[in-house]
């Protein structure tokens, strides 16, 4: 394994997929980042020299992307920040609900967790 920007990227997968391993780095940030440095596309990530990892690494902090622990903190911000102002939506995170208008009534079992059974009204047996 190999260290990229706080991230351990597999040594064995081309390049492009490896970087998708760092939080914040998809499909075409990906693509971006290896055109950027100047590496073939099609090379994995232990066929690379120092030299190489050391632009890839430029490529990263060259390109003012936002990635890892950075982009963790502004979303927590973000969504505290909503949480503050009262807002709908952050009222729906405080609540563990689905925020952007799914339905509860069957199916939000990711957001909401494990299903927990509610005791409710027995009915007295008739004689």
């Amino acid at each position: 394994m190999v260290r990229i920007a706080g991230a351990d990227i597999p040594d064995n997968k081309k390049i492009a997929f490896s970087l998708r391993y760092i939080y914040g780095v998809g499909p075409r940030r990906a693509e971006e980042i290896v055109e950027s440095s100047g590496i073939d596309p099609n090379r994995r990530v232990h066929e690379l020299t120092e030299q190489e990892m050391a632009r890839l690494r430029e490529a990263i902090d060259r390109g003012g992307y936002l990635i890892e622990g950075d982009l963790r903190r502004e979303i927590a911000m973000n969504i505290r920040r909503l949480i503050e102002i009262g807002s709908y939506r952050g009222t729906r995170h405080r609540q563990g609900l689905p925020v952007r208008g799914q339905r509860t009534r069957t199916n939000a079992r990711s957001r909401k967790g494990r299903k927990r059974t509610v005791a409710g009204r027995r009915r007295v047996a008739r004689k």
